[in-house]
């Protein structure tokens, strides 16, 4: 694959991007995936208010309360520059291919990054700005629908049933902690038992009590003068879905 002025990641390269960045991010790894096409999709949410209903043998059947309302996904749009010299664009192919696999490696560690900075916190991930017109309220800190509970060191263990409690009927399939979160809540003590011992010394053991857990600095991640989240908790497998354009661009624009 030779580079041109304007071409695409071959399709191996962005099957490779694609798996790093469900190492690097906290919500890739707790929640599923779901291909986004270029200019969006409609997901329809069924709200089913109401329990089934017993009928007998020849009986009526009644109603429940339903809606089903559609939700926009919007792809968002993210660029990285990178500057390299002009030996870059006259290399042999197979040249330019190690200098590309370099670069798509730290490339979707920054996509990583970015999406969970941009779902968890609705910032710019470069400016640590509020995103308001890309991201606006669709993010958990800028949606007030999503329930906060005030942290309250040394009581870590107890904020998190709080935030279990907070999820209602939704189950919890997730965790995502700040670092001092979860070193924090590796020194909890349960009578001469240490039951979280797994996160000690920056460990990421993948699992909160049988639950998937990831540790990651982009929970902490703030707007300047902002409030940096400790930890966030959901039904990240069956409320939130993340996804990419199949066709990643690269363009090679030249310095004067």
């Amino acid at each position: 694959m030779a580079l041109t002025m304007g071409t695409n990641f071959a399709p191996e390269v962005v099957k490779e991007i694609v798996s790093a960045v469900k190492g690097h991010s906290a919500l890739a790894r707790l929640s599923a995936q779901k291909p986004v096409s270029f200019a969006g999709n409609d997901v329809f949410v069924f709200s089913l208010a109401d329990e089934a209903n017993i009928v007998a043998e020849g009986g009526n059947k009644t109603e429940g309360t339903a809606a089903a309302d559609p939700v926009r996904v919007a792809p968002i749009k993210v660029e990285y520059g990178a500057r390299v010299t002009d030996e870059f664009m006259y290399a042999s192919e197979e040249k330019q291919l190690d200098i590309l696999a370099e670069f798509s490696d730290g490339y979707a560690k920054k996509i990583a990054r970015a999406l969970d900075i941009m779902a968890m916190h609705g910032l710019n991930p470069r400016t640590r700005t509020l995103a308001t017109t890309a991201i606006g309220t669709k993010s958990f800190d800028t949606n007030t629908s999503v329930a906060k509970i005030t942290y309250s060191a040394g009581s870590e263990l107890a904020n998190l049933e709080d935030a279990v409690a907070a999820l209602g009927d939704y189950d919890v399939s997730g965790f995502a902690l700040s670092k001092n979160f979860a070193a924090a809540l590796s020194q909890v003590t349960v009578g001469n038992s240490v039951p979280f011992a797994s996160f000690m010394l920056g460990a990421n053991p993948g699992t909160l009590n049988g639950t998937p857990c990831d540790v990651n600095s982009t929970v902490a991640v703030a707007a300047s003068g902002g409030t940096a989240d400790k930890a966030i908790v959901g039904d990240f497998a069956n409320c939130f879905r993340w996804g990419y354009a199949k066709e990643i661009p690269m363009e090679v624009i030249p310095y004067g």
